[in-house]
């Protein structure tokens, strides 16, 4: 609740990614309406007027978008997204602190310490701000207990268990679910370099997968044949993954949402403000080597730090930069930027394994150092642990205002003027990779309409499945956003009429709105120009089209 404070205090501000607010507003809204509807979770019409957008290929989030689905309807997804996030750092810190607490360490105080700094590190602070899917981590520790458990036996039981659990982990975030994957797969070979007798236990984890797998296939089939052959569905990425990554001097650097962060450095050491994924300080990484070297010995930290280094170093990229300088030294990254599922995986995230890792380690640390003799030790050692994370204390995710959605829209107004079938078009229509106001208006009032355009990847074209961000653009969109971006108002003639009569009968349109923008006169003007004069209705401008789309 103290990191999101700011938030709950104003509803209508955004946080600073707020393209992502945006999206999982509206995703969450949509989990809401399908609940209501009985619709099917997996697609949407509302969005991207006419061809709809495939959900699952999406990050629409319906493991928490549909059992919250009460809240959304009752308050709003504007309200549904704090609370998320809130459920989710809580829920991941709980998670871990449950984990180690029963599982690796005796001291209920160690387990606590660990289990906040994996839900409240700063990676995951940065994570916050808004990617919803990549801070759903609360099924984690869950996984790992049941795909490792102290004792065999219950290997059905278990294995059902752990396919019930991934399948879920699923529907709040693959690629955390990906990322997951890839550290115990790490970390167990990792785990049997350093004790070859542990090899013998490898037999009842095949058994539970054996038994974990179909169970997760049955329940996944369909969902996944949606996500990659259903309507809406692409090939590949509309960005190059390989472009966000890190500098490795994020590493000792403070986070900018930490109390000893500043907004001077760490935007030049990352992709952007949510994919602050190290930061760590120079100290935490200091004081991690130490354990590490004190607890060399325990195969467990051998394993556990060779995991940290290989992701630490995945997340450098195909080059090594440090302080904004290439070194010229090919990254650890260009060795599997081909590999299947890893090329599709953005680099600056790998960190976020690193999170839990040294949360245990700092764990090991702190529950050795209470069975040490003597007081002293272990005030030492609890005062270093201290200084080091104190520093790391998140600050409240920080807002910034955001227009408001226009009384013409939020009080239903626009029903009057868009029939069954037809859509509300808010101006500019499609941004490419930007939330458009019509997706946001629409989150805001609960789907209420249909409008073109949003914030998604699908795919380039109707014979072209490559993807891209949003959708294809109309030429009246790409002339209506180069108004927004410059304020130019551009020479308006008879071929650009015809064309924009032809792109709104293409989104079906029935009105089209304007709202707050910086730069809305050049827009109203444009706008005037191409459909005749719009009026001022509740604080938005509004043009009839319904006789030229007709």
């Amino acid at each position: 609740m103290a990191v999101t404070i700011r938030l709950w205090r104003h509803l209508d501000r955004m946080v600073l990614a707020d393209n992502d607010q945006i999206l999982f507003e509206w995703m969450l809204a949509r989990a809401a309406q399908a609940v209501r509807h009985l619709e099917n979770p997996l697609y949407s019409a509302h969005l991207n007027a006419p061809d709809g957008v495939n959900l699952m290929a999406n990050t629409s989030i319906l493991g928490l978008g549909i059992p919250l689905a009460p809240v959304t309807l009752l308050f709003g997804s504007t309200v549904t997204l704090r609370l998320v996030i809130v459920l989710c750092l809580a829920g991941t810190s709980a998670a871990w602190y449950l984990l180690l607490s029963r599982r690796l360490v005796a001291s209920r105080s160690a387990a606590a310490v660990a289990g906040l700094f994996c839900g409240f590190a700063p990676g995951m602070i940065s994570q916050a701000t808004c990617h919803l899917h990549m801070i759903s981590q609360f099924l984690v520790p869950a996984i790992i207990a049941v795909a490792l458990p102290p004792t065999d036996g219950r290997t059905v039981r278990r294995g059902v268990l752990l396919g019930l659990l991934v399948a879920y982990q699923v529907f709040l975030g693959e690629e955390v679910l990906v990322f997951l994957v890839l550290a115990l797969g790490v970390f167990c070979l990792s785990y049997l370099a350093a004790r070859p007798r542990a090899v013998r236990r490898a037999g009842p984890l095949l058994r539970r997968l054996a038994v974990a797998v179909p169970t997760a296939g049955v329940l996944l089939a369909y969902p996944v044949w949606f996500q990659f052959a259903g309507p809406g569905s692409y090939r590949g990425m509309p960005f190059s993954p390989s472009g966000f990554y890190l500098d490795l001097a994020s590493y000792t650097t403070m986070a900018r949402q930490s109390i000893t962060g500043s907004d001077a450095v760490p935007g030049l050491l990352s992709p952007n403000l949510s994919e602050e994924s190290s930061f760590f300080g120079l100290s935490l990484i200091v004081l991690v080597a130490v354990v590490v070297l004190w607890q060399w010995r325990r195969p467990l930290v051998r394993a556990l730090a060779v995991t940290a280094v290989c992701f630490a170093a995945l997340s450098l990229g195909n080059e090594i930069w440090i302080k904004r300088q290439d070194t010229g030294i090919p990254g650890p990254y260009r060795l599997v930027s081909r590999l299947p599922l890893l090329d599709l995986v953005v680099p600056a995230r790998f960190p976020l394994i690193c999170i839990p890792i040294v949360a245990i380690l700092l764990a090991i640390s702190l529950d050795r150092a209470y069975r040490l003799p003597g007081r002293p030790v272990r005030l030492l050692w609890t005062g270093a642990v201290a200084a080091v994370l104190l520093p790391l204390v998140p600050t409240p995710l920080r807002s910034k205002p955001a227009w408001p959605v226009p009384e013409f829209v939020a009080s239903g107004q626009w029903r009057s003027y868009v029939p069954a079938g037809r859509t509300l078009v808010a101006v500019p229509p499609t941004k490419g990779g930007e939330a458009t106001n019509g997706m946001y208006w629409s989150a805001r009032t609960g789907l209420a309409f249909t409008t073109p355009g949003g914030y998604f990847i699908g795919p380039t074209g109707p014979h072209d499945r490559q993807a891209r961000w949003g959708a294809p653009d109309r030429p009246t969109a790409v002339l209506l956003d180069r108004v927004a971006f410059t304020g130019q108002v551009p020479a308006v003639g008879a071929p650009q009429r015809a064309q924009a009569a032809e792109d709104l009968r293409h989104w079906r349109a029935a009105v089209v709105v304007q709202g707050g923008l910086t730069r809305g006169e050049p827009v109203k003007e444009t706008l005037d120009l191409l459909l005749g004069p719009g009026r001022f209705i509740s604080g938005a401008w509004v043009w009839d089209v319904r006789p030229l789309t007709s």
